[in-house]
């Protein structure tokens, strides 16, 4: 009997803990969703340019090249002909959002160092260009079986990585 109610105790603390846990990070939430409204509201006043990727920069429709964080780029799988829409803020800051994904096809290659921080992926009788930082995000290493996307149609130099196949 006595160890019954040890058990309901431990069951009880349990529930406790678990409903503190989900309060937290609902006010965490809350905090992460007002902080991205303000920023979109900061957005408003900055500049704002719209480009095309390109594999590793943002080119305007004057030819001018901005370039894009690789990790913004990796965790966004941006491959080339994605339409972006960039904010300069009063402060300096770059705000990148991709407003117009390309349609997009995946293929599976295997990952190739060619040295210096530089990989492709060998796929389709073709060697893609890779981001450094998705290869390290992705934890990927020479010989891996890759998953990657490109554009559909046309000719792409670059790749995003779009998972390892282990």
């Amino acid at each position: 009997m006595a160890e019954e109610k040890e058990l309901q105790i431990i069951k009880q603390l349990l529930d406790n803990a678990e409903n503190q846990i989900r309060q937290v990070r609902s006010i965490l939430f809350a905090k992460e969703i007002n902080k991205k409204a303000k920023a979109l509201d900061l957005e408003s006043d900055g500049d704002i340019v719209e480009g095309v990727y390109s594999g590793e920069e943002m080119v305007d429709s004057e030819g001018h090249s901005h370039p894009v964080p690789p990790n913004y780029a990796s965790k966004s799988k941006l491959v080339p002909g994605d339409v972006l829409k960039l904010t300069i803020l009063p402060d300096g800051s770059f705000i990148y959002k991709q407003i117009g994904p390309v349609k997009r096809k995946k293929i599976v290659g295997t990952l190739e160092d060619i040295g210096k921080g530089k990989f492709v992926v060998n796929a389709d009788s073709k060697k893609y260009r890779v981001l450094y930082a998705s290869v390290t995000y992705f934890k990927a290493e020479d010989g891996d079986n890759i998953t990657i996307v490109v554009p559909e149609k046309g000719e792409s130099e670059w790749a995003a990585i779009e998972n390892i196949i282990k």
